[in-house]
């Protein structure tokens, strides 16, 4: 994978999150935890729709490599949900 389509899959990863955290409400820190959760929001999603048995929805395709956009989403929203229950909010 080249330089160009690790920091597109990034990208597309940070929005991911972002949306994930907006959904649920919670939101852990900048770019850098977005893209995390993210990431780990990718696979609980797609785990999610495997034990469900229901299909990839929107996927994105970089390179080789495989994103899933919406399932990305619902695994971001349940990763930060499940987080922000356990964590104690920060009065500002």
């Amino acid at each position: 994978m080249t330089l160009t389509g690790l920091l597109i899959l990034l990208l597309i990863a940070g929005i991911v999150g972002a949306l994930g955290q907006t959904i649920s409400g919670y939101s852990f820190g900048g770019c850098l935890m977005s893209i995390i959760v993210g990431f780990v929001g990718a696979f609980i999603g797609i785990w999610l729709a495997q034990q469900l048995g229901l299909p990839e929805l929107f996927t994105i395709t970089i390179e080789g490599e495989a994103f899933p956009v919406v399932w990305g989403v619902i695994g971001s929203a349940i990763l930060s949900l499940i987080l922000g229950l356990f964590t104690r909010r920060r009065v500002v």
